[in-house]
């Protein structure tokens, strides 16, 4: 067992201890207020004592002892609220019930959101009832609070308290539940009695959308003929819309530019026009050719949260398009068969890793593929087999991965030193970048493939 683990661990158990920060706080401050209040007073002061000075100490007592008795009244219930719902968890089986859903703001972001309830619990008085999940390796979330009643339905009874919060992870991955703490907390949070409850299930964390980067596209394959559309395709003739004159032929399109040239009776070929829906082939390649110890590296987890945002970005501006999307990802997934073809793509890319498994040229096919989106980890010889297969009317798009800890250092340091200390996760992670033997690796590979890709046909875009 490792140090993370021990840390884990402990961190798990000390959920038990009912004791918190406010406790040692509040006990100084106890201490220092009957010290104040109740102490003997010097016999000079005693000898000068004025009526006003023992209206004001008799007034602090009074405020002393009201407070004392309002926050003992909230630790009791506090106490008897525990008790009964350890009691109801015993007996009826009572737990904690949680439920995960993904929701967008003007249909901006994937959000991940968490309603949980506590079906016979009831709030101390004054005081709080917060919850907390275990996932993964006994990794915990934040505090939730539980601050609604849910009544019963065409009733004013109520049956459970519940609360509805933003659920922000590290990771952007599907999380495996390992149980979770409910906590009966007092006014003041002096003391915290928490109760396990015995939680399970999956959710998994969505991408969120970066900035766009527009491209046009135009799909390569038609899927079926039993989807029509209001907007009629236009379907391109072979030789450059020329064929060689057949009778019945219309004379009208004789070229008779290129008989006078070669003696050829040659017809324009009318345009044609497919009245049937037509699909556009996204594929994302998560294939990383670098060391195998690299991929359990802090950097190349946070890069791969930066690509799937991005990843998801391409997505979502390709379906914006008027043609119809499939997402075609490089490695399986067992996902339920209801979801939209959006929540399964948002799925599968949350789901996605770093693999070595299947490399760019068992996995992009250059005949149907309109869109290929590749990282700063793509293999570069498996690239330039796959740029020599296409043309303009592919679209790769180009994943720097470096730019996932991009600053400006000196600003960065000043900051640091001067003014503000950092807030996000990924500010110690960008210091040790600036310096790290990774980075002069990573930005040379992304030189050789910026210049693989301005030689190619293809379209491309880097972001």
């Amino acid at each position: 067992m490792d140090r993370k683990q021990i840390i884990r661990k402990l961190r798990y158990y000390f959920q038990y201890i009912p004791f918190t920060l406010n406790t040692l706080l509040y006990a100084a401050a106890f201490y220092i207020a009957w010290h104040l209040l109740y102490r003997p007073a010097p016999k000079k002061l005693e000898e000068d004592t004025d009526s006003f000075r023992q209206i004001v100490l008799l007034m602090a007592k009074m405020a002393f002892w009201f407070l004392l008795v309002f926050v003992g009244v909230s630790i009791l219930s506090t106490i008897i609220s525990w008790i009964y719902y350890k009691w109801l968890q015993q007996k009826h089986s009572k737990r904690l019930q949680v439920a995960f859903t993904n929701e967008s703001k003007k249909g901006k972001q994937n959000r991940l959101y968490m309603e949980a309830s506590l079906e016979g619990a009831f709030r101390p008085i004054l005081g709080f009832v917060n919850g907390r999940l275990f996932y993964d390796d006994l990794l915990l979330t934040d505090k939730f609070a539980l601050l609604s009643n849910k009544r019963k339905e065409n009733s004013m009874k109520r049956v459970a308290i519940s609360g509805k919060s933003r659920m922000q992870l590290p990771d952007i991955k599907e999380y495996q539940l390992k149980g979770g703490f409910v906590y009966f907390e007092d006014m003041l949070h002096i003391f915290s009695l928490a109760i396990q409850q015995p939680v399970s299930g999956q959710f998994y964390q969505p991408p969120t959308l970066q900035e766009e980067q527009e491209q046009d596209v135009f799909p390569k394959k038609t899927e079926t003929t039993d989807v029509r559309i209001d907007q009629l395709r236009r379907v391109q003739g072979d030789f450059f819309n020329y064929k060689d004159f057949e009778t019945g032929d219309d004379v009208r399109r004789i070229v008779w530019k290129v008989y006078a040239r070669n003696r050829d009776l040659v017809v324009r070929v009318p345009e044609l026009f497919e009245p049937y829906a037509s699909h556009v082939y996204f594929y994302a390649s998560f294939e990383a050719a670098v060391k195998q110890q690299w991929l359990n590296d802090d950097y190349l987890r946070e890069m791969l949260n930066y690509y799937k945002n991005n990843v998801w970005t391409i997505y979502d501006a390709l379906s914006k398009k008027e043609w119809d999307i499939r997402y075609i990802p490089d490695q399986h997934f067992t996902l339920p068969e209801e979801l939209s073809p959006r929540d399964r793509a948002s799925r599968i890319i949350s789901n996605s890793v770093w693999q070595k498994g299947q490399n760019l040229g068992q996995y992009f096919n250059a005949r149907y593929g309109t869109a290929l989106c590749i990282s700063s980890l793509i293999d570069l010889n498996e690239l330039q087999q796959i740029l020599d297969k296409c043309d303009g009317s592919t679209v790769i798009y180009f994943v720097k991965l470096s730019r996932t800890f991009r600053h400006f250092v000196a600003w960065s340091l000043l900051k640091r030193v001067v003014f503000l200390p950092p807030k996000d996760r990924l500010s110690k992670l960008r210091t040790k970048w600036t310096f790290a033997p990774m980075r002069l690796q990573l930005q040379k590979r992304e030189k050789e493939i910026e210049a693989m890709l301005h030689k190619a046909a293809a379209t491309t875009g880097i972001i």
